[in-house]
């Protein structure tokens, strides 16, 4: 069992890349940029009139009027929901970084505090762009930092003493920013690569939810439909029937008829088919706890593994009557999610699947055991995280047309959690036993736990509701 799903399913070609793409809006770095201009500004003319320092004011005005203008430029281009690609994007940030070490090198280089500020550029790259443009941006930052060190105009006082840190201060400054550098732009990325496609995967999520419910509308459509037309196509037909009896001397007028008749009977089967699935999802509200599982692993259910069912209370004596399982809310999320674990199961099963549930002590649980190799130990703990892939050679599916994502495995463990479950994997197999001592249910294992009262209606009602589009 593994952590596969189709790769032509609709939900997830949106999620099949980390795409960072057009992430972020011109608006907001020329905002920034606004900021860091009115920054600089402040700090020169406090470091030029009030601290007393000699700064070349004409140079730190050039390099600040060029940032000035290039945001009065871009803005007067572009429009403001402008989204710039990865490169534009980069050559933005290349431009901020160049303009911020040229006023270093025109107040001190290392010897003035703000040159931590050259990290800014390289970790907004590593929150937005690819990490081919973080790692020319880092490695630039690193290069201009370096000549800072070495090559800067000194900062002087009106009286002529020149400021400047001993040589063991400058080379820790040094350090310390390369490796803000490298660790700040590590974690920014780590933690924006995580929440974007923490979002993807909820994406696909949604779009799988969304899906199942047009399914179930549709169906419900159908069923009304063929409740419907179920009278005139009664009626059609029992007219027909009454005109071919009489008709038996007139063999044309008779063929008609008989074809009035078929195409009746035909229009009813059609309709009958169509319905099955849609009266089953809108009509009935709730379902006894074993009929809502057979119903979701119904479409794995001739795919040539056998699935064995276990319905029972946790303990008989508690149960007057052994075969009477409770009604529990027929949601599509946990229809989907389950019907999510037992195509994981069946996929990767040699014979046999068991579909056990029990009830009792307050809270439902089901367990989906394969036959099959079970779970990779290296990513137990990890699944239900989307994006799951394994590394190695061996990481490789063996089923052709599916991609190991970890995408299948998390929808389910989300729609399911959203019913109020809680979602276990684990192996079933014991590791201090040999292959043939433990029995055939070794391979992988997934257990869902219900509350009582969040899946089991607290009134019981009728099972079917009252056709909401026929009293609108």
């Amino acid at each position: 069992m593994a952590v596969t799903e189709p790769l032509n399913d609709p939900a997830l070609t949106l999620v099949q890349e980390d795409s960072r793409v057009d992430w972020v809006r011109l608006h907001t770095l020329l905002v920034l940029r606004w900021l860091a201009i009115l920054g600089q500004t402040i700090a020169v003319v406090i470091s030029a009139f009030y601290i007393g320092l000699r700064v070349e004011l004409g140079l730190c005005f050039l390099a600040i009027g060029a940032g000035v203008v290039s945001n009065l430029v871009a803005m007067t281009i572009f429009p403001e929901n402008q989204r710039l690609s990865d490169r534009d994007a980069m050559l933005t940030l290349l431009f901020d970084l160049s303009q911020l070490a040229f006023l270093l090198f025109l107040t001190g280089g290392l010897n003035n505090p703000f040159a931590l500020l050259i990290l800014a550029p390289v970790t907004i790259s590593a929150t937005a762009l690819t990490l081919r443009s973080t790692l020319i941006l880092g490695v630039l930052a690193i290069f201009l930092i370096t000549c800072l060190a070495f090559w800067y105009l000194p900062l002087t006082t009106v009286s002529g003493e020149v400021l400047t840190l001993p040589g063991l201060f400058i080379f820790g400054f040094w350090i310390s920013i390369v490796i803000g550098i490298l660790f700040l732009s590590a974690y920014a990325r780590r933690v924006a690569s995580e929440t974007h496609r923490m979002s993807q995967a909820l994406l696909a999520t949604q779009m799988a939810l969304a899906r199942e419910q047009k399914l179930t509308d549709l169906g419900g459509v159908v069923a009304a439909a063929a409740h419907e037309l179920g009278t005139p196509l009664a009626t059609i037909k029992l007219v027909s029937s009454e005109l071919l009896d009489e008709l038996e001397g007139q063999p044309e007028l008779a063929e008609d008829a008989a074809l009035i008749r078929d195409q009746a009977d035909r229009c009813r089967d059609i309709l009958h088919s169509m319905g099955r699935a849609g009266k089953d999802d809108l009509h009935l509200r709730s379902a006894p706890f074993g009929a809502v599982i057979s119903e979701a692993a119904e479409p794995h259910a001739d795919r040539g593994v056998a699935l064995l069912f276990d319905f029972h209370p946790n303990d008989a004596a508690e149960a007057p009557e052994p075969t009477q399982q409770p009604q529990i809310w027929r949601k599509p999320e946990v229809i989907h999610g389950v019907r999510n674990l037992i195509q994981n199961a069946v996929d990767f099963a040699e014979d046999q699947v068991w579909i056990e549930g029990a009830w009792g002590d307050g809270t439902l649980r089901l367990s989906i055991t394969d036959d099959g190799a079970g779970f990779p130990g290296d990513l137990l703990g990890r699944l239900g995280d989307p994006f799951l892939r394994r590394r190695g050679a061996g990481a490789r599916d063996a089923r052709p047309g599916y991609e190991g994502m970890g995408l299948g495995l998390f929808i389910a463990k989300t729609l399911l959690e959203r019913s109020g479950a809680e979602v276990r994997f684990l192996n079933a197999s014991n590791p201090f036993l040999t292959d043939e001592e433990n029995s055939r249910k070794a391979g992988a294992r997934v257990e869902v736990t219900w509350p009582e009262s969040e899946i089991v209606p607290q009134e019981p009602h009728g099972a079917l509701g009252p056709n909401l589009l026929l009293n609108d």
